[in-house]
């Protein structure tokens, strides 16, 4: 059973997919992730994605789609993908359907986090990762945290993009594109809304409760 994974720029979606990744020995296939790898190789394509980001902007469907095809190709993980960050539009939720569909596949659930923009803005804004263990902090919510990290404080950064002038573009841009979507699948008996303001621990019960299903 795959599955979307939905929710605007810093709703917690990387968090709760390694919850399921883990949990339910699923595979996640972020298009965020996909993105900056292909900006680490710095190919004209990941040159091209890193103007886009930095100026708050998402990649094009075409640079996005051309990007999951070719991971979901070489997946062994077949029916047990989590999609984070993917569709962002109608064009790509029309591809994501004809993509699995080349491998006889679906999507089994969809799980929207609805978060509003002041508390995105918190988690955006106080974002920090380590360069070492990968660990998401936030300057907010996690200060003893933050304070007690084993790698060291010294190496939690920021991400390029984690400003509040970059944040407020990505936030509409989502709101923007992402509705006619949403309005899409929220009429699939598989979509589900979960309150993303909740807990991490709330919002991981109430997925696992949708996944038993």
């Amino acid at each position: 059973m795959n599955i979307i994974l939905f929710g605007p720029p810093g709703a917690g979606k990387g968090t709760q997919a390694n919850f399921i990744v883990k949990k339910h020995n699923y595979f996640q296939l972020s298009t965020g992730d996909l993105l900056r790898n292909e900006v680490k190789l710095k190919t004209s394509l990941g040159k091209e994605i890193e103007e886009l980001i930095s100026n708050g902007k998402f990649a094009s469907d075409q640079i996005v789609n051309t990007l999951l095809r070719k991971s979901i190709v070489n997946l062994k993980f077949r029916d047990r993908i989590i999609f984070d960050g993917y569709p962002r539009s109608i064009v790509q939720a029309k591809n994501l359907d004809k993509v699995l569909d080349g491998f006889n596949q679906n999507i089994g659930k969809i799980i929207f986090l609805n978060v509003d923009r002041q508390i995105i803005e918190k988690r955006i804004i106080g974002r920090v990762t380590c360069e070492i263990c990968n660990m998401t902090l936030n300057e907010f919510f996690n200060k003893s945290e933050i304070e007690l990290h084993p790698c060291g404080k010294e190496f939690l950064v920021k991400r390029k993009d984690d400003n509040l002038q970059t944040l407020i573009a990505r936030y509409d841009t989502y709101i923007t594109t992402t509705k006619p979507v949403l309005d899409f699948y929220s009429k699939n008996k598989n979509f589900n809304e979960i309150d993303g303001s909740s807990s991490i621990e709330e919002i991981t019960s109430k997925i696992n409760d949708i996944l038993k299903v």
